[in-house]
């Protein structure tokens, strides 16, 4: 795996979308199928259909329907028009989570001068 500059990973995998013809028709006619529906639906709900229940079915038949052609034109959206990238995520060390730095991982060792401690501990800019 090589370390780009990426923090998020490395693509492994980068193939471009196919976009095909019928799957772009047939996301338009199935746009222009929801578009219907969901016009027949708000007309319903306009009008009070849902007041019988035979009217309610119906709206919520038309709600159905409104949501699995949505999920249609995802999928074929997502599968014909969107680019099919593999991002393989960066392992990260437990130190790298608490945000110490590589030369912090084995930590401080305490000093035998107890003044020189003291000094640093007073006078935070004092020098070595």
């Amino acid at each position: 795996m090589s370390t780009s500059g990426n923090p998020y990973g490395d693509i492994h995998r980068y193939e471009p979308a196919r976009e095909s013809t019928p799957a772009a028709i047939a996301i338009v006619l199935l746009t222009i199928i929801e578009i219907v529906m969901v016009g027949m639906f708000t007309y319903g709900m306009v009008e009070g259909w849902g007041r019988t229940e035979e009217g309610n079915m119906f709206l919520g038949f038309l709600l159905a329907l409104i949501f699995i052609s949505l999920a249609f034109i995802l999928a074929l959206y997502r599968k014909e028009f969107l680019p099919d990238v593999m991002i393989v995520k960066k392992r990260r060390r437990k130190w790298e989570d608490l945000y110490t730095r590589p030369e912090q991982v084995d930590g401080e060792q305490i000093s035998d001068d107890l003044i020189e401690l003291f000094k640093r501990a007073v006078y935070p800019y004092y020098k070595r």
